[in-house]
């Protein structure tokens, strides 16, 4: 067959075929239809057909009986003439858009009218939502703030699929309407394009984490869970439970030491001279078990959070921020209930004797890091404490490198946010940051001896040994984070269970982590054990424990995955910022050699980063490091070292 004005030829079954009009005898058959004898082209084609009254004058006509006339006869009836042309113009337009007849095998019918009106319904149904669909496409094509109860249920079901696979939900397959409407905004149909879309119409927060959706720490606390901490905030100056029996060391004058910005201060030092002389440390720990009883709400609402979430725009408590900052918090100047570690060292640093009790405690001073190394430093006559601490926790310290602790102390980058802003802050270790951290780890220390005594089950934290690299090797390697990086390479992950054992890259025998518990449930789960021991009422059992940890396992696994999703984040945000800046760098190992993924560690950050680095670069080279791609919608950060 030769099809359509242009003649194009194509082979068509025979059952598609339908004659219009019979070919006149002809010498010379034509090989187009424009050619004579039918001339049939758009303009004879527009000019046969006749008009529109024509064939509602033919409806009027057949319409009451519903007659159906053979096609030839219905272009007579509405043309007046039945020639090839005629037939051509009508024929097309009964398959046009038309509402008034109906063509089946050759025949044409009027439609009733209750047809006529449903099919004008639907028409103007469907005229109706082309033109939201047309609006909705202008829309996503401006990519200008839309407020989302201006949208019809259609495209509001749309901008919720687009949310969920924003957030990461991609199983949700797209529709085509949905497509097609991307397609019309230039989007591409991925997370990364979908969010830069939904950023610019005012639909998504450019610094989400879609971790955090739908969890416990987006929910927030609700309300009742509110009202039971304000409730608990004025009941704290009542006498609860136990608080006749505490120790009280008021008197004592005692210390915090935190960031200048940290507001839940759950631990604070002492430095006793006992009457014979010798020098008796103290780690005070809060206690908030003494509002907190187990299993009330609170309690319950802990434990799925298993900890508090420190992300670079601040702090998700585990408990409400007014039971947290407040009475949970040793406040200096303020009484506290506590739990009160002593420790007393021999000339060589290890443990002589130890306890644990109950106490009231009145922090002195609040001190910053800085204060405290100031303090430190100076040496004051009149403050003499901290200097002294810090020389017997120095003398602990070094016996547990005796022990073959593993000092991996440098500098840590960490970006904050203000606002949009991202903020680079690098923490050193300086004296006051190594005399906490020490003090932290001998309460530890203390407390799993005591459990190890008593047979108490406690969530001790061990790791198991390693084979590091021989001397020779770690000694041709450059002091710091290049060496460091060669010895942890080695470490294996640390282990929380309910038997005390060694923790290999602390040189302790056994070890709790006990001095959190207003930040970390399992540091409170610690008190409630060691407080069944001295009211002499049972403990939890090992297989009671060990379920509970298994129950808070998956919320601090949650937790560490949010708090990384939100760093790596916010990094990708500092070097978008930074992009146009070189850093200089040391390699530290490969991470895949076949694609040349290395680590490299750059000191002016503080930071270890994963970046393509030249082929052959050993542990500790010296590179130039360079932002090559940078988008925090899409999560990408691709860094370029050379040499």
């Amino acid at each position: 067959m030769a099809i359509g004005g242009s003649g194009r030829q194509q082979i068509i079954p025979l059952r598609q075929l339908q004659l219009l009009c019979p070919l006149p005898g002809l010498a010379t058959v034509p090989q187009r239809v424009s050619q004579p004898p039918w001339g049939i082209n758009e303009a004879s084609l527009a000019a046969a057909l006749p008009p529109r009254r024509d064939f509602g004058a033919a409806w009027l006509l057949l319409q009451d009986d519903g007659a159906a006339l053979p096609l030839d006869q219905w272009v007579e009836l509405v043309c007046s003439q039945r020639d090839g042309l005629a037939v051509a113009a009508c024929w097309l337009w009964c398959q046009g858009p038309q509402t008034l007849f109906r063509l089946r095998q050759g025949l044409v019918q009027p439609r009733s009218r209750d047809d006529l009106r449903r099919l004008r319904r639907e028409r103007r149904h469907q005229m109706l939502h082309v033109q939201a669909e047309q609006r909705w496409h202008q829309l996503l094509r401006a990519r200008a703030k839309l407020d989302p109860q201006f949208l019809d249920p259609e495209q509001q079901q749309q901008l919720e699929v687009l949310l969920a696979w924003a957030a990461g939900d991609c199983d949700t397959p797209l529709p085509l309407p949905l497509r097609q409407a991307l397609q019309a905004a230039d989007c591409s149909p991925d997370t990364g394009s979908i969010r830069h879309l939904l950023v610019d119409l005012g639909q998504w927060e450019a610094h989400h984490l879609p971790s955090l959706r739908a969890t416990t720490w987006e929910q927030g606390f609700s309300a009742a869970l509110l009202a039971e901490a304000d409730r608990l905030v004025a009941a704290a100056e009542q006498e609860q439970p136990g608080d006749a029996t505490r120790l009280d060391l008021t008197a004592q004058r005692s210390v915090t030491i935190d960031d200048a910005d940290t507001c839940d201060i759950d631990d604070g030092l002492a430095l006793e001279t006992t009457p014979s002389g010798q020098q008796r440390i103290w780690i005070h720990v809060a206690d908030p078990g003494r509002l907190i009883p187990v299993d009330s709400p609170l309690d319950l609402e802990a434990r799925r959070r298993g900890t508090s979430l420190y992300l670079a725009r601040g702090i998700l408590p585990m408990f409400p921020e007014a039971l947290a900052t407040g009475p949970m918090s040793l406040r200096a100047g303020q009484r506290s209930a506590a739990w009160s570690v002593w420790v007393e060292l021999d000339g060589a640093g290890a443990i002589a004797a130890s306890g644990l009790q109950r106490s009231w405690v009145s922090p002195t001073y609040r001190l910053s890091y800085a204060d405290a190394d100031e303090l430190i430093d100076l040496a004051p006559p009149q403050e003499r404490d901290l200097a002294d601490l810090h020389v017997l926790l120095e003398r602990r310290r070094q016996w547990r490198v005796q022990q073959g602790a593993l000092l991996l102390d440098q500098p840590e980058g960490r970006i904050r946010a203000d606002g949009d802003q991202a903020l680079l802050e690098i923490t050193e270790p300086s004296p006051s940051r190594l005399l906490v951290a020490e003090a932290m780890i001998l309460a530890g220390a203390a407390v799993a001896t005591f459990g190890r005594e008593q047979g108490l089950a406690l969530p001790y934290r061990s790791q198991l040994p390693a084979t590091l690299p021989p001397e020779s090797e770690l000694t041709a390697l450059p002091e710091g984070p290049v060496r460091h990086a060669a010895i942890k390479r080695c470490l294996s992950r640390g282990h929380t269970g309910t038997e005390p054992s060694g923790h290999f890259s602390l040189g302790l025998p056994a070890y709790v982590q006990a001095t959190s518990p207003i930040r970390r449930y399992a540091d409170l789960v610690v008190q409630r054990q060691l407080l069944a021991v001295q009211q002499h009422t049972p403990p939890l059992a090992a297989e009671a424990l060990q379920d509970l940890l298994t129950q808070l396992d998956g919320a601090i696994r949650q937790g560490i995955q949010i708090s990384r999703e939100d760093q790596r984040h916010w990094q990708q945000v500092w070097f978008h910022d930074h992009r146009q800046e070189h850093w200089a760098g040391l390699f530290l190992r490969w991470l895949r050699p076949q694609d040349r993924l290395g680590l490299v560690h750059v000191d002016a950050l503080g930071l270890d980063l994963a970046a393509e680095c030249p082929a052959g670069s050993q542990p500790g080279d010296g590179l130039l490091l360079r932002v090559q791609l940078v988008d925090p919608l899409r999560d990408q950060l691709r860094l370029l070292a050379t040499g």
